[in-house]
This record gives C-alpha cells, structure tokens and sequence, in this order.
C-alpha cells in the first residue's frame, strides 16, 4: 500500500474511512459497465497486462517448441481523477467537531465511474482500446422505431434468439442511451403494462440507461465471462499525491481493462 503515499500525511484512520467510503458509494451510484459485467481480479497493481484469450486458443509443439495461437495481451491502463481538499477546511472540521465536505471528492468519484464506464462502451483511441459499442466484429441489427408498439421487444427478443442459435446462454444485458430509454416508457396497449418493464422482465431486470451512451444508442450483450469480463489491477482507490499551497491533493486510480473474448457476444442496435 506504500505507493498510496497514505503514510506521508498525518490524516487519522477515520479520516481515510470517510474518503473511502464516499468513493465507493458515488461510484457504485453512477457506474454502469461493473452491474453486468464479471470482474476477473483485483489482480494487482503492479500487473501491467493481462491475456485475452479467444474461443480457439490453444498450443501447437514442433521441435521442442510450444506456442499459444489464438492469445493477445493488453495493458491494464491506468484510470485516475485528482480533486484538493482545502487545508482551512480540513483544520476547521478538526477544531469544531463539524463533518468535512466531501462534494470534491464525490464529484471526482462520479468522473472516474464515467471514465470506467467511457472505456468499456467505447474503448480510448490514445490507449488503442476498443469498447463494446466500437469492437470490431461485433454484430450490428437493424433497430426500428421503439417509440410504436411493441417494436424495441421485438428487436430485444430477435437479438436473444440469435445468442441462443449460436448456444451463447446465460446473463443477457441491455444497455440503452437515455433518449432510447425514454422511448420505451409507453404502455403497451394490448398488454396494459409499460413497455420498459415488459423488456425488463425478458432480460431478468438487467436493463441499463447509461448517460455515457450519449444518444441513439443500445447493445444488447451476452456477459458471461466466457465472453467477456473486466481485468482489474488495481481497484478503486484514493492516494495523497502532495501539498500544494497548504492544501492537500489526492488521486483516485484503478487499473482496469474490458477483455471481449467473443465478439459474437456484443449486438449493436443501429
């Protein structure tokens, strides 16, 4: 835990429960891509990359030699947002017994949960990453007007019949853009029941409106880990980063990359 740099400032231990906890509980709120997705780790933060292995992975000898065929590795980036508490403010909470204000630090939380998100959906072209929404070979359908009838079920149950012609079986998810998610609040009129918890049900309660998507967006994935699966180095954490003008400047970092193993997993509405 050294490189956390924690022991270079005398902050007490209820100090860092209190960053700590705002953290986690921000970006368990704003987070998208953890609710469906397996996490493979924490694996440490010292692991720079890790193995991605298709479905025909396997190793072929010749001569005393034996190589991997149908395995890649990629880097475990790191994924970090700084925010400063200021010294008065910290001093002040110490004096009077008054709770510390937290909104910086709930507000780089809430980055960092859409940075993670950012990454999964739609990969980063500095780090040469793809997404769900930007993989190569993922399988584009058709999608109609979700704003009549029954139309986004009937596209949502032709995407789970594909995954099962090809024996993908297990937990389907939906993620959808906000706008999308608004065109399915609309009661289906034969059934009386909103057409929102009708696909809800379909999909066992994984349906997702992700702000990050942006607009006129929905993938429909197959997240078993066979799949696909988020790499975790390091989880989640705050560092001290320094003293700065007296007050105090921290990083909140993980290490984490989204590993598409099956292409044929990830289906893109357009």
């Amino acid at each position: 835990m050294d490189f956390l740099a924690r022991d270079t400032v005398s902050f007490p231990e209820d100090f860092w429960e209190k960053i700590d906890n705002t953290v986690v509980n921000t970006v368990r709120t704003h987070i998208i891509g953890r609710r469906f997705l397996s996490l493979y780790g924490p694996l440490g933060a010292g692991v720079l990359s890790v193995n991605v292995d298709s479905t025909d992975t396997a190793e072929e000898a010749e001569n005393g030699f034996v190589r991997t065929t149908g395995r890649k590795f990629v880097e475990l980036p790191q994924i970090y947002e700084d925010f400063t508490l200021n010294w008065r403010d910290i001093e002040h909470s110490n004096s009077t017994g008054i709770p510390l204000d937290l909104t910086k630090v709930r507000q780089a939380a809430q980055k960092i949960a859409l940075k993670e998100d950012s990454l999964i959906f739609f990969g980063n072209e500095f780090l040469g990453t793809e997404g769900l929404l930007t993989a190569e070979g993922a399988v584009k359908m058709q999608k109609s007007d979700w704003t009549v009838g029954d139309n986004a079920f009937r596209d949502i149950a032709a995407g789970l019949a594909r995954f099962r012609s090809k024996f993908m079986i297990g937990r389907y998810s939906l993620v959808l853009s906000p706008d999308l998610y608004v065109q399915l609040q609309h009661i289906n009129p034969g059934l009386g029941i909103m057409e929102e918890e009708r696909i809800s049900k379909m999909l066992n309660g994984h349906l997702y409106n992700a702000p990050v998507l942006g607009s006129n967006k929905a993938v429909l994935v197959c997240a078993e880990p066979q799949y696909m699966d988020l790499a975790v180095g390091k989880d989640i954490q705050t560092a001290y980063l320094e003293s700065k003008d007296l007050n105090h400047v921290f990083r909140i970092l993980e290490t984490a990359a989204l590993r598409i193993k099956n292409r044929e997993a990830i289906i893109i509405f357009e």
